[in-house]
């Protein structure tokens, strides 16, 4: 989806004025992010999607990306690559449940004196994280139908 159409749903849930009037612009300015750019044949302006796609691309720094997912109340990661070629779905699988397993038994341990401290928070976050990443890394082998970087990674975890 292009930056001018999410604008564009979105303005059909909040009011165009009442953005306006938030962030100090023009009517006029909030109905053109929603319109194609001005470079695929429409009157479109720069809306701020495209600034932070800017953003990012110039800076190659995911930090941006963080800030505005943490804003959102989410949390940012990137997604692995996939190549092409089938393996074994077994190991894939184990893997997933084995990060599982060890987020539980984090967040056990977290929770074994009823309360959880700031650092045990910061581990349950990391445990969390490192499930979100390997089961994203299973999904994206799996729409694509390639386990070979998947498979080279746990037999390089198993070897360490």
């Amino acid at each position: 989806m292009q930056s001018h159409e999410l604008l564009k749903e979105v303005l059909k849930k909040t009011s165009a004025k009442q953005i306006a009037a938030d962030m100090g612009l023009s009517l006029s300015l909030i109905y053109k992010w929603a319109e194609p750019p001005a470079d695929d044949s429409g009157s479109g302006a720069n809306n701020p999607l495209d600034r932070i796609e800017q953003l990012l691309r110039t800076t190659n720094d995911h930090r941006v990306a963080q800030w505005v997912c943490e804003r959102a109340g989410g949390f940012f990661i990137t997604n692995p690559e996939a190549k092409p070629h089938p393996y074994s779905l077994i190991p894939a699988t184990n893997d997933i449940v084995q990060e599982f397993a060890d987020m539980l038994q984090v967040i056990a341990l977290a929770a074994s004196d009823q309360k959880v401290t700031k650092e045990e928070a910061k581990n349950i976050r990391g445990r969390w994280e490192e499930l979100k990443s390997v089961t994203e890394g299973f999904v994206r082998s799996a729409e694509k139908g390639n386990f070979a970087e998947l498979e080279r990674e746990l037999q390089s975890k198993a070897t360490h």
